[in-house]
């Protein structure tokens, strides 16, 4: 896979305080970002911007083997560990307060092809806790001329 990147990650996003449904909604984010593999880990980096806010939130995804960890430093800071049949705790600081999460992983697939990477994260997510939801994070990372083509709708031997 190439050095940039195109990364699609879908999961759930919890209702804010003004929705009374308390039901999560679905959310998904397209980025540009940097691939690198080394030392048998896939390494994703890439900015995330909060609406309202001037500065970026620097993420670093590791991948391996049964184990995610994603680091954000910036609006938001967390090291969140996702490891297979370990539950992980950690402080998860935003803008608008703290919260400790518990992250008890229960699968984690990966599947790479040429110039595409996939993983998909099954878990439950405690906060402060208490359970909240049983969640699914799905990874999507394609180098940025396999996504070029697919979009012009070229196919890609």
């Amino acid at each position: 896979m190439t050095k940039d990147v195109l990364l699609k990650i879908s999961g759930l996003q919890f209702s804010s305080d003004n929705d009374d449904s308390g039901e999560p909604e679905p959310v998904e984010i397209i980025t540009p970002g940097e691939y690198y593999f080394k030392n048998g880990k896939h390494y994703i980096l890439y900015d995330e911007f909060l609406e309202g806010f001037s500065s970026v939130t620097k993420n670093v995804l590791k991948l391996k083997e049964d184990c995610l960890e994603i680091t954000k430093r910036g609006n938001s800071n967390a090291h969140m560990v996702f490891e297979k049949d370990k539950k992980n705790m950690t402080c998860y600081t935003t803008p608008f307060g703290s919260m400790l999460m518990g992250i008890d992983a229960r699968s984690i697939t990966i599947d790479e092809s040429n110039g595409e990477l996939n993983a998909q994260i099954e878990y439950a997510l405690d906060v402060n806790y208490e359970h909240l939801a049983d969640c699914t994070i799905q990874l999507q990372v394609k180098s940025k001329e396999l996504s070029k083509e697919l979009l012009r709708g070229n196919p890609v031997d």
